[in-house]
């Protein structure tokens, strides 16, 4: 009798060698995916943080409107939602040229204004908000409520409508969306009584 000869593969080594490419090609586009989808909440993490700081600058370079009571201090006003308010009126005075005359609450609706593009240009469902608020944290995480109160410092506010690894909405356990960023400016004298 003769040994036999193999010459090949066999079907089923060549399927299981398929199977085996396959899972990798399968793990290695979940890896890429999940790259790219950290990427991109870093890069809108990194525009909020840009953003609010920017705020938190004008707001210190705006004094005169600082001082003011938070009832009189136009960046106390913002909260703003790109979803509610897609395109922002934009302010009677926009303070560029030589001839316009602007005093510091002219020159904070126009922070706010220039504020209010960025967020809708540079973040999806984006918000920002200014309020009074000791404890911004509640839980380990961020949330939109202020706690207010006198003493409590200025806090910018900004987020995005953001999604799970799954595709499903981000939000907290009371169903909101939760900020990105939360910034203070000052300690402040807090609210006017």
């Amino acid at each position: 009798m003769r040994p036999c000869n193999r010459y090949g593969f066999t079907l089923m080594e060549v399927l299981i060698a398929v199977l085996v490419m396959a899972l990798g090609v399968v793990g290695g586009s979940a890896m890429q995916l999940t790259a790219m989808r950290t990427r991109h909440q870093s890069a809108l993490l990194s525009r909020s943080m840009q953003l609010a700081s920017s705020l938190a600058d004008q707001m210190r370079a705006n004094p005169q409107q600082m001082r003011q009571p938070d009832a009189a201090n136009g960046y106390t006003r913002l909260n703003y939602d790109a979803l509610g308010e897609p395109d922002p009126a934009p302010p009677a005075v926009l303070c560029l040229g030589p001839g316009e005359r602007c005093d510091s609450a002219a020159l904070a609706l126009v922070d706010l204004y220039q504020l209010k593009l960025q967020v809708r240009d540079g973040l999806p469902g984006g918000r920002a908000l200014v309020c009074r608020d000791q404890s911004p944290w509640s839980g380990g995480a961020l949330r939109w409520a202020c706690s207010g109160g006198a003493g409590a410092p200025l806090v910018v506010k900004v987020g995005w409508h953001g999604k799970n690894p799954d595709g499903t909405p981000l939000r907290d356990d009371s169903g909101v969306f939760q900020p990105g960023v939360a910034l203070a400016v000052d300690a402040g004298p807090g609210p006017a009584p």
